[in-house]
Formats: structure tokens, C-alpha cells, sequence
């Protein structure tokens, strides 16, 4: 489900989007890298970002903030600071030391998997999903597959950014999407 529009602060967000450096063949050749790193090191920047989502999320009930390793985490981690709830990282295979389900994915560049600890997750909490990018759409679809295997209520999924050419938003058109940028 798209929810309504979310009154964000359009000026400073587009701002954003000459903050973020473009690296051609990255990580392979005929990738165009999106580097967040330059808008990051920038404290007015940065706190946009936050205000934005919290701004957007304030009202939804979240009781946990999940996010995806390792960029996402820059973003959920205070987001969930900001919003009083739980946080909860979806990680590599292999990097959790606790029972996981794990969920595989294709990337545009190849294939990937994340985990996520078995008891991170209440049945019927209410769940925000955050990573940097909405690309193809697969990292949050296998994110998603594992937030619904622990029972939680997905009420959002948002991004910083979205490359919105890559359609990532059909694999993921049941849920609340929301991106701050669109490339």
C-alpha cells in the first residue's frame, strides 16, 4: 500500500542530490556508484536526512527501525533513536551469532543474501524497513521476506535514494515506499 504524500522539506532535499558523488564502474564496469560518503560528511546534509524520515514516520506506530548492512544502518540506527524504537540489523550471512533465517537476493551486478536473528522480531510488531538505495528492488524484497517470516507488520519502507528507472518499486508495490531522492 503507497500511503499519502509526507510533507518533506523539498528544497533541502533536492539540495541533497548534488551532494552525492557519482563513480562510474563501480563496483563493476557499466555501474554508475552512487557515493553517499560526501553528502554524509556534511552535519546539515546528514541531519536533513534524518529530520525527513522522522518527520515521515512519526506518527506510524513504529516499534522497530530494520535496516540492511551496512549503509542502511548509517540511516536506521538514529532513525530508530529518533522514532523511540527497537533496532534491529539485517546483516550478511555469517555475521550474526545467534539462530537467522537467511533470505538470497539477486543484485543488478550479481547475487547476495542477508540474515537476521530468529528472535529480533516480535509477531505483529510494527516494522520500518531502511537501507541508502531502492536499486532493482531485490535487497528490500529478501529484507521483507525476512521481516514477514518473523511475523512483523511492515508499515513502510524507505530509502534515501532511488533509482527509479531500475523499477525496484514493482518488486516491493504492496508496501509504504517512501525515497527522499530520485535519480
Amino acid at each position: 500500500m503507497i500511503s499519502p504524500a509526507r510533507p518533506q522539506p523539498q528544497g533541502k532535499l533536492n539540495a541533497l542530490k548534488s551532494a552525492i558523488r557519482e563513480i562510474p564502474d563501480f563496483p563493476k564496469k557499466g555501474i554508475l556508484f552512487y557515493d553517499i560518503t560526501t553528502l554524509l560528511k556534511d552535519p546539515k546534509a546528514f541531519s536533513t536526512i534524518l529530520e525527513a524520515l522522522t518527520l515521515s514516520y512519526k506518527n506510524a506506530g513504529v516499534q522497530k527501525v530494520a535496516a540492511i548492512e551496512a549503509r542502511g544502518f548509517i540511516f536506521g540506527a538514529p532513525l530508530a533513536h529518533q522514532l523511540r524504537a527497537g533496532f534491529v540489523p539485517i546483516r550478511k550471512p555469517g555475521k550474526l551469532p545467534a539462530d537467522v533465517y537467511e533470505s538470497t537476493y539477486s543484485l543488478e551486478y550479481g547475487k547476495n543474501a542477508i540474515a537476521v536473528h530468529r528472535d529480533a522480531i516480535t509477531r505483529g510488531e510494527r516494522i520500518l524497513l531502511v537501507d541508502d538505495l531502492l536499486a532493482t528492488g531485490g535487497t528490500m524484497a529478501a529484507a521483507v521476506d525476512l521481516v514477514r517470516q518473523l511475523g512483523g507488520e511492515i508499515c513502510g519502507l524507505a530509502f534515501l535514494a532511488e533509482l527509479t528507472e531500475l523499477k525496484g518499486r514493482d518488486k516491493l508495490k504492496d508496501y509504504d515506499i517512501l525515497s527522499l531522492i530520485q535519480y
